[in-house]
């Protein structure tokens, strides 16, 4: 789930919220509130504003420079929030490395492929962005709570995915 929330930050959090608020998904003992009735408004309405702003051309790209620290500190809350008896050292080192670290890769990513579209398409091709981002982050938030495999094998084609158009556009170094 995590790694969703380099693609939107609230909508996987939004999903946790309602899969605890429902008994559909356990959480840590220290972070129960994410299942309150509180919570899932909250981050419903946190969800709605930013992927109706994400389709804004000029401010997805302001939302970015905010996203990317807040989905290292989301994608971190978001595994050590479902982490349970494991030792508070395993615990916090999982989240902050394969939680927050995934969730900050994918943003980065995600933002440098918004720019390129911005300035490829003067930032018209952004809403569809916007959509494959949107609908990549639903996907793998569903799987992530009702087939954890799945979502798995969905984060890794993602991680080869973004690895391989890294690895086209990026300069070649010349010797």
């Amino acid at each position: 789930m995590a790694a969703s929330v380099g693609f939107r930050v609230f909508l996987p959090l939004f999903a946790l919220s309602l899969a605890s608020y429902f008994g559909a998904w356990d959480l840590n003992d220290h972070w129960e509130w994410i299942g309150t009735l509180a919570a899932v408004i909250t981050l419903g309405v946190a969800m709605v504003i930013e992927i109706f702003a994400y389709f804004i051309p000029w401010v997805d790209h302001l939302l970015d420079s905010l996203a990317i620290p807040l989905a290292a500190i989301a994608g971190t809350a978001v595994m050590v929030s479902t982490l349970a008896d494991l030792d508070p050292l395993v615990t916090w080192s999982l989240a902050i490395i394969a939680g927050g670290g995934t969730a900050t890769a994918i943003k980065g990513a995600s933002a440098s492929g918004r720019l390129v579209s911005s300035a490829t398409t003067g930032g018209l091709g952004n809403p569809v962005v916007s959509l494959i981002e949107t609908g990549t982050a639903t996907v793998v938030t569903a799987a992530s709570i009702f087939a954890p495999v799945i979502a798995a094998i969905l984060v890794i084609i993602i991680l080869i995915i973004i690895f391989a158009i890294y690895r086209k556009i990026r300069p070649r170094i010349r010797t």
